[in-house]
């Protein structure tokens, strides 16, 4: 599958982001590196923040998710779960857990987490703590480096990290149904000064995902659709 861009939208060329999540006709953003992490509100069509908060020096920001009236937002190494009311962006505390945190999704129930491997752990909203777990993958064969996640029209998104490619994985099997490749979205010229691929938000009223990247200076809003050479 492909990402046919239905709408291009700015991006902050600063920010290294590591989650998006849309909720109510609005984009909220997960940023990473020491010193610099943050959460953001941010106005899509013009890409300009909002409201930001920024993070403690000392933690690395990484997926975020919603779930009911709360944006959970994960950190990279520091085994903390940052919880955050929606409305106002308050901090309403936090939760711990064991490992890496990378991506954060949720389908309603249950809180999927990624770190970095081909494993996800499963876990509860309201404690967090882990439910179950599965393995992810592709033809038979392990596949690491899941990153950022989303859970969208019955499978979960994520991005493979250093690559173009966005995978749906089953939650039931933890085959991965469906393969995305995103090579085509930036111009040659902006990728020498991009990093990676990473970001996915799916947009309910428009059927649309929303993608950008760490130090993009565009997001993308797309379908995804069979390519020529088939799925």
């Amino acid at each position: 599958m492909v990402p046919r861009v239905v709408a291009v939208h700015p991006h902050d060329h600063g920010a290294f982001t590591q989650g998006l999540a849309w909720v109510g006709g609005r984009l909220y953003e997960s940023t990473g590196q020491y010193g610099s992490s943050s959460l953001r509100e941010v106005d899509l069509p013009s890409g300009r923040v909002l409201r930001r908060v920024d993070l403690p020096p000392d933690l690395f920001g990484e997926g975020l998710a919603r779930f009911g009236d709360e944006l959970l937002q994960l950190t990279w190494q520091e085994e903390r779960l940052l919880v955050w009311d929606l409305a106002t962006l308050a901090r309403r505390g936090e939760k711990r857990y064991r490992g890496e945190g990378w991506g954060l999704a949720s389908d309603g129930r249950r809180l999927v987490l990624s770190d970095g491997t081909d494993r996800l752990s499963l876990r509860d909203p309201a404690t967090f703590a882990e439910t179950g777990s599965l393995r992810v993958t592709l033809a038979g064969r392990p596949l690491p480096a899941l990153n950022e996640l989303e859970w969208a029209e019955g499978h979960l998104w994520a991005n493979v990290w250093m690559t173009d490619e966005i995978v749906a994985i089953d939650l039931g099997t933890g085959r991965v149904t469906m393969t995305v490749d995103c090579s085509g979205l930036l111009e040659a010229a902006e990728r020498r000064s991009a990093d990676v691929l990473n970001g996915i938000a799916f947009v309910p009223e428009r059927g649309t995902f929303l993608l950008t990247g760490k130090l993009w200076p565009r997001l993308f809003e797309v379908r995804f659709e069979a390519s020529a050479a088939g799925p």
